[in-house]
């Protein structure tokens, strides 16, 4: 597998973050630099002074801190030990950079690390202290730092948790994650676009098609359309049975008033 699609399975994922935690009170920053040599941490979720509160947050992220470093395993790639040093090293760096000095630094209470994977590392059993929080959520007990582990393709489906559906590396959970969530972009398409051709690369059973996804995401989506919008994309017959009865009913009155006006203009 090319890295470069490690790449773009950590872009989407921080672009989805972003996303979910528009006009709250945390921003999200990707791939922040942390030294000299380049090297990057995938996300970090910070706590702003102004932004709405979410009232409901995905499982494993409840209790954010001020800052939040997250480390993020795609399907193919493993959260091992040295993925988890890396991510205290980060801390480590991160700490130091936004402390007002190093004889000064910030609480460790505003930091809390986060390892978010799609597989469950079943390497760590026998090597760390993992403990289940709930399902698809744990913590990782070490020395110096506690990790929280958020295992994607374990998490439950939930409104709350379609972020994490979108990521599961499950075809059915996907759908679910598509259905649900709600963005706050015009560019999502894009997104999800991206996505489904990731899963197709990783050779994920998607007995649902790519037809079925455009049919969904329309559908899910049609409110956002002016009627005008609508009224260029008719669909088809086989498509109308999948649109609820009300948005029929309206794009029925639009057409029913255009026609009145042409109409009108040609007796005129």
């Amino acid at each position: 597998m090319e890295s470069s699609t490690f790449i773009n399975w950590h872009r989407l994922f921080g672009l989805t973050l972003t996303d979910f935690f528009t006009d709250s009170e945390f921003s999200v920053e990707l791939e922040k630099e942390l030294t000299v040599k380049k090297q990057f941490l995938d996300v970090v979720i910070i706590k702003k002074t102004k932004g709405k509160h979410l009232e409901k947050l995905p499982d494993g992220l409840e209790n954010l801190a001020n800052y939040n470093l997250l480390t993020y395993k795609s399907l193919r790639e493993p959260l091992n030990e040295w993925a988890l040093a890396e991510l205290i090293g980060h801390y480590v760096n991160f700490r130091k950079q936004i402390s007002p000095s190093l004889e000064k630094l910030l609480p460790v209470s505003n930091f809390k690390l986060y390892a978010i994977s799609t597989r469950y590392p079943h390497n760590l059993n026998n090597k760390l202290k993992i403990v289940e929080l709930k399902t698809g959520v744990y913590e990782i007990l070490l020395d110096i730092n506690t990790i929280q582990l958020i295992v994607l393709s374990r998490i439950p489906k939930s409104p709350e948790n379609a972020l994490w559906q979108l990521f599961s590396g499950k075809a059915d959970k996907f759908v679910y994650g598509n259905k649900h969530y709600k963005w706050h972009y015009d560019k999502q398409q894009s997104v999800l676009n991206s996505l489904y051709e990731l899963y197709k690369m990783e050779k994920i059973n998607m007995s649902y098609t790519w037809n079925d996804f455009e049919r969904d995401y329309i559908k899910n989506h049609l409110h956002l359309l002016s009627p005008e919008e609508r009224l260029r994309g008719i669909p088809t017959e086989d498509r109308l049975r999948d649109i609820p009865k009300n948005e029929l009913l309206k794009a029925k009155k639009l057409i029913e008033e255009y026609l009145s006006k042409q109409s009108d203009s040609t007796t005129k």
